[in-house]
């Protein structure tokens, strides 16, 4: 440093740049490494207008500009109190002329941080404030992105839910990490959550799937290297986690898996592999997390006494990789103690210690682009940013954590792996679509009534004046004819058609309508119990005499049988909330 306390521009650390503007309680990037407050943005070159603290824009500067310019000859920064000063001038705004501005107070921590959905090891990336976050334009080259086709959103966002999956491989990169995974593995999917979070963003549902569950794999269309297209074979009765990495499937394969599997269209992904959860970890300073007794677990080499502990790097991909030594060292026992690290990373990420550190939040913003791999539609820090804006509005005490449910593998002999238990998934599956939380949401945190409920409201058609045609796309034979049965019998609806067998299967019933069929499609509704969720309305009006397309899915139990989920989870499943601190067992 020199005498005036200003630093050479090679010795600058990126992450003390970051200085807390009292004016806006927001922390902004400082180019200029002097001692003064910036109110900048984070473009700083020169010829870049930037806003004083109070609230003033400085005027562009050049290289011609004189005695205020920047100096490019030698390393010096001019001090940012110098700037702007005119003799005879007061600089201040009327409302500081009398005195100092008062600081804005801050918003809380719960309110201003910015969840990140990403996952290592069902892990959860959680970023600090909006004004922390920076747009540097070199994170948007850390970002690695898939083109997925049509199995995600090409829109950052949507006016309903959103349905982010989360994928955390066995791929090995990374310094140290050679003893890890499967060798020369392409990356399978060994750890997956999807985080569906509720059209009113109140609530939040982060679905744990085993890797090793059982399911078929749908077709799917990749994108190549050189730009072409390759339709990858499905097939049937495999594990979930072959559904990327294998015979070339790419993400874009496991989103459709696992819209087989819920009914649920996947809008994004978000994946990174094991080095990711050392990085990050460190990034933050460390977890938190709690043992009910030691731990000397020679696979994955963790090596804890029992208690609380704060870990990070090595330790912490060690803990969310044992299996051996909690519970009855099953998958399934290792998702818990997964999603305890993720509760207590998103606990630690919103904590004032993570918030209030600007060396904290740029060592976990470039971390965390350097991990991900997203799909096209998230594929910039803009994009990113404005979903990490839509998750971070939905309260850490309403985000729950649930595994899917399953049994043993009926087939063998040794249980090595798990098939679906549908008495209690497919119930669950159905809370998840009808967006119906699985903890209480105070009613004040409910911040907009759902559009897609609003389907629901308005007038209804009778019975005789609805015109609907009937496909089956479920699992029940001959399911269309007997709906139609029971609509001109017992419904009085006698302009009911079947159709016979839909072109492909559906995993949810559906009902497609225009916007001058609304009052058929509300009454159509109310006589199947079809949930909100199913009704899809189309952009423009139906000619006259055509009918609405009701397509019968994998929901669909039989003429007569509502259809709507249930209004509370089903008994015994495991789940977690990201609020409450649990010790691994």
């Amino acid at each position: 440093m020199d005498a005036q306390g200003r630093g050479r521009a090679d010795d600058i650390d990126p992450a003390d740049q970051w200085v807390l503007n009292p004016h806006t309680g927001n922390y902004e990037l400082r180019l200029d490494n002097s001692g003064g407050t910036s109110g900048g943005s984070a473009a700083g070159s020169p010829g870049t207008s930037r806003t004083r603290p109070g609230g003033r824009r400085a005027t562009p500067r050049t290289a011609e500009t004189g005695a205020g310019a920047r100096r490019t000859a030698g390393p010096r920064r001019e001090v940012p109190s110098q700037r702007g000063r005119h003799p005879g001038k007061d600089s201040r705004t009327p409302e500081t002329a009398a005195g100092r501005r008062k600081r804005r107070p801050q918003k809380s921590g719960r309110k201003k941080a910015l969840l990140w959905t990403g996952g290592v090891m069902a892990f959860v990336v959680v970023a600090g404030s909006a004004g922390a976050y920076a747009l540097y334009q070199h994170f948007n080259g850390n970002l690695s992105t898939v083109d997925v086709g049509d199995a995600g959103n090409k829109d950052v966002l949507s006016d309903g839910p959103l349905n982010i999956l989360i994928i955390g491989t066995d791929k090995r990169t990374g310094k140290g990490n050679e003893g890890y995974g499967d060798k020369g593995s392409e990356g399978h999917a060994d750890t997956n959550i999807l985080f569906h979070v509720s059209e009113d963003r109140s609530n939040a549902t982060a679905l744990s799937i085993p890797r090793d569950l059982i399911t078929d794999i749908p077709d799917c269309t990749t994108k190549q290297s050189d730009g072409s297209e390759k339709v990858v074979p499905g097939t049937a009765n495999v594990r979930f986690n072959v559904s990327l990495g294998q015979s070339g499937r790419d993400p874009g394969c496991t989103m459709r898996t696992v819209k087989e599997i819920t009914g649920l269209q996947v809008d994004h992904f978000m994946m990174v592999d094991f080095n990711a959860v050392k990085e990050l970890s460190t990034a933050v300073g460390g977890v938190k997390v709690c043992l009910t007794k030691a731990v000397k677990d020679k696979d994955s080499h963790l090596d804890l006494p029992a208690g609380e502990h704060r870990i990070m790097g090595e330790d912490a991909l060690a803990f969310v990789r044992t299996r051996h030594s909690f519970g009855n060292e099953s998958d399934l026992d290792r998702i818990k103690v997964q999603q305890q690290f993720i509760g207590s990373m998103i606990r630690q990420m919103k904590s004032d210690d993570t918030l209030s550190s600007p060396p904290k939040l740029y060592k976990l913003a470039d971390a965390a682009t350097k991990a991900l791999t997203v799909d096209s539609g998230i594929g910039s820090v803009k994009k990113l940013t404005s979903l990490a804006q839509e998750l971070g509005k939905v309260n850490t005490e309403n985000i729950t954590f649930v595994t899917v449910p399953v049994v043993d593998n009926p087939a063998e002999r040794v249980a090595a792996t798990v098939v679906l238990d549908k008495g209690r998934a497919q119930p669950l599956f159905a809370m998840v679509r009808e967006d119906t939380s699985l903890t209480e949401v105070k009613e004040k945190e409910r911040t907009a009534k759902s559009k897609q409920q609003a389907a629901l409201t308005g007038p209804r058609a009778q019975p005789g004046e609805v015109r609907v045609d009937v496909l089956n796309g479920g699992n029940v034979p001959g399911g269309a004819q007997q709906t139609v049965s029971w609509l001109q019998n017992d419904k009085g609806v006698p302009k009911s058609t079947n159709k016979a067998n839909a072109p492909t299967k559906s995993p949810t019933t559906t009902l497609a309508y225009a916007p001058n069929q609304a009052d058929q499609a509300r009454a159509l509704a109310d006589m199947m119990g079809l949930p909100a969720t199913a009704l899809k309305q189309s952009g423009t009006d139906a000619e006259e005499l055509q009918p609405m397309v009701l397509t019968l899915g994998a929901d669909f139990k039989g003429a007569g049988v509502p259809i709507t989920g249930p209004k509370t989870a089903p008994k015994d499943i495991q789940k977690a909330s990201a609020d409450k601190a649990e010790c691994a067992k």
